[in-house]
């Protein structure tokens, strides 16, 4: 898969030449070039937020070009506080990539998760002020705090995936714009929270209800007050599943702030964009939602396969519903040079609304297969982990192919069913090794 995109710049060298244009690309572009005005605005959300703070004191008096202190050290590469390992991917808002090699776990570390951002996290986040409204078509409207979902409703915990509809964008030919995505826009937390479901119930839908619409605290990226970054919504049956969770925690304890602190929902085998961040509140409308990033081509497909490159009428489009068959290996990461024949294939498979029943190895470029151990998976929503014994026959180099199969008997295919905003891609995992 293309990987040009993907450069882990050191802060010092993106620094040297030019501090303004470095302020620009590191924390995002506003109307005032210089650094004051610079941390005014979104920058200063950016830069609290990779700082692992809601706000930075005396920021007027910061020079132009100053690097903090916390990220100051010639050794490092950039990152974000609380997160380790991941690629930031060089546009704005912030947004990183976990590598493959860094999933290999059950249950994925809160460090190791993803970050898929539309516009401006917020930046005083007060989890024992914060809100949610539930309003719209119901009978009792409902204003509750997360003591009030804590004590009114039943609190579960499950890993659940979340994966970004464009998930493997990267290697789409031709290719599709936005972020270019490899494998790890991916990841199976374990959330805590409230069913939907039970709050929705307590709020009494009425008869009519087609649609909920999400609304959120972060902002659009052009600064318009009133603008959303992304509202997107679920139909009302999908919303009534009691699988669906509004979380307040992750992995145990809050929710980090770039994965939505401190309350979000998860909706399980549906695009992570329907999983909005920074919940603030659900309305329920008698019409498919049309709030930002769910009219035009935003997270939709063509409904009929098309060919690579093809122009698709909009009418044409359809949104986004289940996610499809995947599998992810985790374990050799691609690359790897082995000393000996003998090697334990891992990693994890996953289906949307469905279970996974296969995965297979192939080690030839897919003409013989190795049927995997196959784990359990723990609860609806959680991805299942998977592991094979190979041995290559003599020195040279190898690709290890992943192939999952669900429970409706659908498998991964080899090639991408291309689509014009490179969405879904779910074809065949490879990782390179060497035998010396």
């Amino acid at each position: 898969m293309n990987t040009k995109n993907k450069k882990s710049v050191g802060l010092h060298a993106l620094y040297e030449e030019d501090p303004a244009t470095a302020d620009l690309k590191v924390f995002g572009r506003v109307a005032n070039q210089d650094r004051r005005g610079f941390l005014r605005g979104a920058g200063l959300t950016s830069m609290a937020a990779l700082l692992g703070v809601s706000f930075i004191p005396y920021h007027r008096n910061m020079p132009q070009g100053l690097i903090p202190a916390a990220m100051a050290d010639d050794t490092t590469p950039f990152s974000i506080e609380g997160k380790e390992g991941l690629t930031i991917l060089n546009d704005r808002p912030v947004n990183a990539e976990t590598p493959a090699h860094l999933l290999d776990d059950a249950v994925t570390p809160t460090s190791r998760h993803f970050i898929r951002n539309n516009g401006v996290p917020p930046v005083e986040v007060d989890a024992d002020s914060w809100q949610l409204t539930i309003d719209g078509l119901v009978e009792k409207p409902l204003t509750l705090s997360i003591k009030d979902l804590q004590d009114k409703f039943e609190v579960v915990t499950r890993p659940v995936v979340v994966e970004c509809g464009g998930n493997g964008r990267a290697a789409f030919d031709p290719p599709a714009s936005g972020n270019q995505w490899t494998y790890g826009a991916v990841a199976c937390a374990e959330w805590t929270g409230v069913r939907l479901a039970d709050v929705l119930k307590a709020a009494g839908v009425k008869p009519g209800a087609v649609y909920t619409a999400h609304h959120s605290a972060d902002k659009h990226l052009s600064g318009k007050e009133g603008k959303e970054a992304i509202s997107r919504g679920v139909p009302i049956e999908k919303a009534m599943d009691p699988n669906n969770l509004i979380a307040f925690a992750m992995n145990g304890k809050p929710i980090h702030p770039m994965n939505g602190a401190p309350l979000r929902l998860i909706v399980p085998g549906w695009p992570g964009s329907c999983s909005q961040k920074w919940l603030q509140r659900i309305n329920i409308r008698d019409q498919v939602h049309d709030g930002a990033k769910m009219t035009g081509t935003a997270y939709r497909v063509p409904k009929h396969p098309v060919a690579a490159g093809e122009k698709v009428p909009k009418e044409d489009f359809v949104i986004i519903e289940r996610m499809p068959v995947k599998s992810l290996i985790t374990h050799p990461a691609t690359g790897t040079m082995l000393n000996e024949k003998a090697l334990e294939v891992r990693g994890n498979a996953w289906s949307g609304e469905r279970k996974i029943t296969q995965v297979e190895i192939s080690i030839d470029f897919g003409a013989t297969w190795i049927t995997a151990e196959l784990g359990e998976q723990p609860n609806f929503g959680a991805w299942q982990r998977f592991k094979a014994q190979v041995t290559f026959p003599e020195s040279g180099y190898y690709e290890v192919w992943a192939k999952a199969t669900d429970d409706k008997g659908v498998s991964q295919p080899f090639g991408i069913a291309w689509n014009p905003k490179g969405y879904l891609n779910n074809s065949m995992h490879r990782v390179a090794v060497r035998v010396s």
